[in-house]
């Protein structure tokens, strides 16, 4: 027995809060489920997002450095992944809302992953279970 239950929340700190919130809530559907104002620069506000039983915390500070951007595997976190029960009617939703992947779906396990990536150019997994890939025609 594990004295662990599960990932609590993934954190994220965004370069423009209310460009990441209409991505996160508007497209991807996470909704609001808390908000307070820390005010103790340069943290300004906390913000926890909620799709399914996941969480994602957002952080607002003043004037976030860029993202570092490293070609290649490197060690840290890498993504965080979103499942979906079909994966062309989510590359299609996608699509109607102008975000087309950067790694189009492919085999990968016992099913079919793709890659988008946020506003900031963080990496997001699209993740089918269990889907088999059409075969060519």
């Amino acid at each position: 027995m594990s004295v662990f239950r599960r990932i609590d929340h993934v954190e994220i700190i965004p370069s423009d809060l209310d460009r990441s919130l209409a991505f996160y809530m508007d497209v991807l559907g996470f909704t609001l489920r808390d908000r307070w104002t820390v005010g103790v620069p340069p943290l300004r506000d906390v913000l926890f997002l909620e799709l399914g039983d996941t969480v994602l915390e957002v952080l607002e500070f003043d004037d976030p450095a860029p993202p570092v951007v490293v070609e290649g595997p490197r060690v840290g976190y890498r993504m965080m992944a979103l499942e979906v029960d079909s994966m062309d009617d989510a590359l299609a939703y996608l699509a109607e809302r102008g975000i087309e992947p950067t790694r189009p779906p492919y085999p990968s396990g016992t099913g079919l992953r793709a890659e988008i990536v946020d506003p900031d150019g963080l990496a997001i997994e699209v993740r089918q279970w269990g889907a088999t890939p059409a075969s060519p025609e």
